[in-house]
């Protein structure tokens, strides 16, 4: 008899059975709250995967994970050096060491957690094509390895800063209570991160030669995001000014410096803190279920 196994049992019921069991049919894409629970059940699996990221990214140097600290560093002394101080980006500003360190350092977290999830796919491919999980996890845990490397580069961040104030030329505004506010700062830099990095990964999943424009949009947005100079001093126009500093790289860039810095320029926003968080939960949100719905087609296409 039709839908009916050699044993008698319909197969209505092998399908019910199933689906108590936790099966679906490989290839179609799950509910979204089924796909929520599922991503957070394999989180320990994407800090697994973040720490195996880290660790061996600079396992056959000989200084190992020391690099993780001083490769930004030395970006940023080069960035000071030649912007800073030979091209004068510095003018305005009364602790301009402060503010490029600041911008490179948070700049440097962003550009790679969207390269990262950019390549979290392609980069896994062969995972994806043979094991069943959530391929949320790939992107996120991208972005958890970057964030994982640049928690210890904080404290090299905030030694610069604290350093700034031997500079004859620099006005150091010393330690407050603002300065805690880099946690929430670098919180909403990491959701925000997590959204671009799900936005791109399913991008570059369809459209692998767009990464051969990634450098050149994330170099575009390096300099439009006031990283190396400050946005009210060199963009006269009003509205483009408004524009670049409200959009989201510009705004986490913002935060962290008014809570490390106190330049007048740069004063404690309230507006901008309800701004970052719009970014960040909205970019979350709109990535993560952008990327739900290409689930069943990751390695597929």
């Amino acid at each position: 008899m039709a839908g009916t196994s050699h044993a008698g049992v319909t197969s209505e019921h092998l399908a019910d059975l199933a689906a108590q069991s936790g099966l679906r049919k490989v290839g179609v894409r799950p509910p979204l709250g089924t796909y929520i629970r599922e991503t957070w059940r394999r989180r320990d699996f994407a800090r697994y995967m973040a720490t195996s990221s880290i660790y061996a990214e600079n396992q056959n140097t000989f200084l190992g994970q020391i690099w993780t600290i001083l490769n930004p560093a030395l970006n940023a002394m080069v960035y000071v050096l030649i912007f800073g101080i030979l091209l004068q980006t510095s003018r305005g500003l009364e602790n301009f060491i402060g503010f490029i360190v600041i911008g490179t350092f948070i700049y440097r977290f962003f550009s790679d957690s969207a390269t990262g999830g950019a390549k979290s796919i392609a980069k896994n491919l062969n995972l994806v094509r043979s094991l069943h999980f959530p391929r949320a996890v790939l992107p996120i845990s991208a972005v958890l390895a970057q964030f994982a490397s640049l928690v210890p580069t904080v404290g090299v961040m905030v030694f610069f800063v604290l350093m700034s104030g031997i500079f004859p030329s620099v006005t150091f505004g010393g330690v407050d209570w603002e300065w805690l506010l880099l946690v929430p700062a670098l919180v909403l830099t990491y959701l925000f991160c997590t959204g671009v990095a799900l936005i791109l990964a399913r991008v570059m999943a369809s459209l692998p030669d767009l990464d051969n424009v990634l450098p050149f949009v994330l170099r575009v947005l390096m300099y439009g995001s006031g990283v190396i100079f400050s946005i009210d001093h060199f963009v006269r126009d009003p509205v483009l000014s408004s524009i670049m500093q409200y959009q989201p790289v510009a705004i986490y860039l913002d935060l962290a410096r008014q809570a490390l810095l106190a330049e007048p320029t740069i004063p404690l926003v309230g507006l901008k803190w309800a701004v970052g968080a719009a970014w960040a939960v909205g970019t979350l949100v709109v990535g993560f279920i952008f990327f739900w719905r290409a689930e069943a087609r990751y390695g597929r296409e």
